[in-house]
Order: C-alpha cells, then structure tokens, then sequence
C-alpha cells in the first residue's frame, strides 16, 4: 500500500469527498462463458468506451476478445483510509476467457492489484480456470472467487 498521496490529508481531516481517491485495478478472470462480463455489468456504474464487450468482433462471436474497463466508486480499506485516502475508485478489468486470447489475459494480469476469479458453479473448474488461478496468484496476493450461475444448479449439483 502506498503511503498516500504527497498533499494527502491527515487520515480523519475533512470529509470523505475532499480527500484524495485511491485506484485499485482489480482483473476479473475465468474460463469462458463463466460469466466475467455479466459480473463486471452488475457491479460497475462508470462504463468505458472498451468495456463489456463493445466491439462488433465480441458482439458478433458473443464473446470478450479485449480487455474491457469499467468501474465503481466504494469505500477504501481501512489502511488506505489511514494513508489519507477517501474513496476508492475500483477499475474491473475484464478479461477473456477464451483459450487461444491467452495472452490478452496476460496482459491484464500484469495490471491488477486485485483478483475476481469467476467460477460457473454448474461447468466446476476448467482448463483457464486453473490457467487464470495461477495468473491471478503471480500477479497479486489479493484474490476472490466467485462462484457464478449458481442459479442454474438443481438439487443434484448443490451436492457437488
């Protein structure tokens, strides 16, 4: 964690709004089709011009083959609020899934400081699921998973 902003305000000066805000990227990673883009849909309320699958090419193959960027405005963690921070502005980078877009995901990777590794409850662990795991664990210490689609799951597969 930085330690904050050089004009940063002492940590409990002034309100929220007037402090400085923290950027945190967090990489939203999985197999495809487990649902990375609906998730980062959900949760964003600032969209860029790259994100949730914009391009025609993503559109028309129906799924993502860029990274795509969105955002959120949330409380810092207490550390950050310590440093001197306010907000945090957590930019979701949504990542393919697709086996062959590989190297677009590493190049996601290496922009993170946080991890959402989603996971389709009714598919279980796949191959990039388990490509994506140890991406998301050389590149951050901070790591999520999300369990995705478990609205799909019948009686049987809740046993799973």
């Amino acid at each position: 964690m930085p330690a904050g902003p050089p004009d940063a305000a002492p940590a409990g000066a002034g309100s929220d709004a007037e402090l400085p805000i923290l950027n945190v990227n967090v990489g939203i990673l999985g197999h495809v089709d487990s649902g990375k883009t609906s998730l980062a849909r959900a949760l964003s309320t600032h969209l860029s011009t790259a994100s949730l699958d914009r391009s025609p090419q993503s559109r028309a193959r129906g799924i993502t083959l860029d990274l795509g960027f969105s955002c959120f405005v949330g409380g810092p963690s207490q550390e950050a609020r310590d440093a001197g921070y306010g907000r945090a502005r957590y930019t979701l980078v949504d990542c393919p899934g697709h086996a062959g877009l590989i190297r677009t995901v590493i190049g996601g990777a290496q922009i993170v400081d946080g991890a959402i590794l989603v996971v389709n409850a009714e598919a279980g662990i796949q191959a990039q699921t388990a490509e994506c795991l140890v991406l998301a664990e050389l590149t951050t210490r901070k790591l999520v998973v999300a369990m995705n689609k478990c609205d799909l799951l019948d009686g049987e597969g809740l046993d799973r």
